[in-house]
């Protein structure tokens, strides 16, 4: 009977307990995550100072391209709905 116990695996005296084992799984998983970031920030590179100034000058060059662009769409659209407001007698005059 003993025997069969422990063919099974219970009351093996050499088992690791299951806690331990899943700790131990988990630091295995953990470490070769921060493996696999060491080795990807290798392959960064950071931009140069021309790099970095174009895609500044793109940059603001949108800013204000969009913020005119919405001024301008902005405008036209109060004055349709102050026309608007104003033929039904919404608007004082």
């Amino acid at each position: 009977m003993a025997t069969k116990a422990l063919a099974n695996g219970e009351n093996d005296p050499f088992k690791k307990p299951q806690v331990l084992t899943g700790a131990a799984e988990k630091w295995a998983e953990f470490t070769g995550f921060l493996h696999d970031v060491r080795a990807e920030m290798r392959k960064v590179v950071a931009p140069g100072w021309k790099e970095v100034r174009t895609t500044t000058g793109v940059v603001l060059f949108a800013v204000f391209f969009f913020g005119a662009y919405f001024f301008i769409v902005d405008g036209i659209f109060q004055q349709g709905m102050h026309t608007l407001l104003k033929s039904l007698g919404g608007v004082a005059q």
